[in-house]
């Protein structure tokens, strides 16, 4: 019998965990933390071995696969006696892999997957296509395979889990771009996080398909030490000779083996010029799939993108209060801001990753009128923005942000959460702080 040990007990391995039991293997699920009590009677259910706020490396040893965490490094010492014993160290994304018949969309990129993923599936499902989404996005892949499979499955896929595959074998991959993040695990060397988006297309060949960001200058140097060979089809706002998706004054064009299809800006519903090259990236991947033509319009009219991505909450006095809480880098915060014509009032700060705030100044002279921070330690953002933008705050309570911003604001004014930062010092998580945000400013609308 086929031993598997799940390291980490988070949804993907939760999911790995009850994938490998129906298909008949002796699972043991070993969790450094504690495990929730709802997983937990599901494994006693089920039979399956586990254990909590510990690693037994003996009973890991006895594995014949370990899926890990995409969480934890293989630089991870307890990951390194494994690999160095000779044992094979997966992701959850690899192992479901090996049970799925369907074809394989993959996205990646810094910022923009999400969008992306949830475009793309809503794009082929609006054009009558089987198709279903994860990776990142809702259930693990592994567990939605315990019940159902689909003939096209759009996952959304990040540098973490691209570490653990071998013999992943996406039909289509997207790369939307690379810039600075999560340094801390890769050397703080750009090159060695780009190299790993990249390792996506290593198993791909003819007749699979790559899309990528033609003008990103950091995955033009990467895909040149490229291992595979898909058939490129590269996007850009400009179009040039081999550009396959570009846009031509007032139209988004996209182009597939000889076919051009075309579609007016003004009826999407993303808008700002990074959602223009998300749209770009997913109209390029449904078609590629097969997606009628004809279905594509509607789809981008009726698509609805997910909670803290650029969400507009409530307008307050003539006040527009903005979401975007996933922006938690500077890549993503830049995009946020650059896509409001209107004064704005900014709310940011948290973790800092290494963030180089001047990377922004473009988008906040004469742009920003107000900076909010809300962190605990507020002293880089005050002091890269102080003289750069007239009145600067800050605070460790989201609902003292928000009133400011609307004591402080004015009709025509919008409010932007796009912290730069990740959410560690004050909230859960992005989520929470977009919560908190979202709560806050729909209990001022009520007063």
């Amino acid at each position: 019998m086929q031993k598997t040990a799940i390291i980490g007990s988070g949804e993907s391995g939760f999911g790995a965990a009850l994938l490998a039991h129906k298909n008949g293997h002796e699972v043991f699920v070993s969790d450094a933390g504690k495990i929730s009590t709802e997983k937990k009677n599901t494994y006693l259910e089920k039979g399956i071995a586990f254990e909590e706020e510990q690693h037994s490396l003996e009973k890991l040893m006895d594995a014949d696969t370990l899926i890990k965490s995409p969480g934890i490094p293989f630089s991870n010492p307890l990951i390194e006696k494994l690999l160095s014993s000779g044992k094979r160290v997966i992701d959850e994304l690899e192992f479901a892999y090996g049970f799925s018949r369907g074809k394989v969309i993959a996205i990646t990129g810094t910022n923009g997957k999400t969008t992306t993923t949830l475009l793309t599936h809503h794009l082929m499902r609006a054009a009558g296509m089987d198709a279903g989404i994860g990776g990142n996005v809702g259930q693990s892949w592994a567990l939605q395979l315990t019940n159902e499979d689909h003939d096209w499955w759009v996952l959304e896929v990040s540098s973490f889990q691209i570490e653990g595959f071998e013999n992943f074998r996406p039909k289509i991959a997207v790369l939307l771009n690379i810039t600075p993040d999560h340094l801390d695990r890769y050397k703080y060397d750009l090159s060695l996080y780009a190299a790993t988006k990249v390792k996506l297309t290593a198993k791909m060949a003819g007749g699979d398909q790559f899309i990528f960001h033609e003008a990103d200058t950091n995955i033009s140097a990467a895909i040149r030490k490229m291992q595979g060979s898909p058939e490129l089809f590269p996007f850009d706002l400009a179009g040039g000779p081999d550009t396959k998706s570009f846009l031509r004054e007032n139209e988004l064009v996209v182009k597939t083996h000889e076919e051009s299809w075309s579609w007016s800006l003004e009826n999407m519903a993303l808008k700002g010029r990074h959602n223009q090259l998300n749209t770009m990236a997913a109209l390029l991947a449904a078609r590629l799939a097969g997606a009628d033509p004809l279905s594509l319009g509607e789809g981008l009219k009726s698509f609805v993108n997910a909670a803290h991505r650029m969400e507009s909450v409530a307008t307050i006095r003539g006040i527009l209060f903005v979401n975007d809480s996933k922006g938690t880098n500077v890549d993503a915060t830049a995009f946020a801001l650059e896509a409001f014509d209107a004064p704005l009032i900014w709310i940011a700060g948290g973790v800092d990753k290494g963030n180089d705030y001047g990377l922004l100044e473009d988008q906040i002279t004469n742009h920003v009128r107000i900076l909010i921070c809300l962190g605990k330690d507020n002293e880089k953002l005050k002091k890269a923005f102080s003289g750069k933008i007239p009145e600067i705050l800050e605070t460790q309570n989201m609902a003292q942000a928000i009133q400011w911003a609307l004591e402080k604001g004015v009709a025509g004014d919008v409010v932007l959460l796009s912290p730069a930062c990740a959410s560690f010092d004050l909230f859960k998580n992005y989520e929470d702080r977009g919560n908190q945000f979202k709560a806050g400013v729909l209990k001022l609308k009520q007063e």
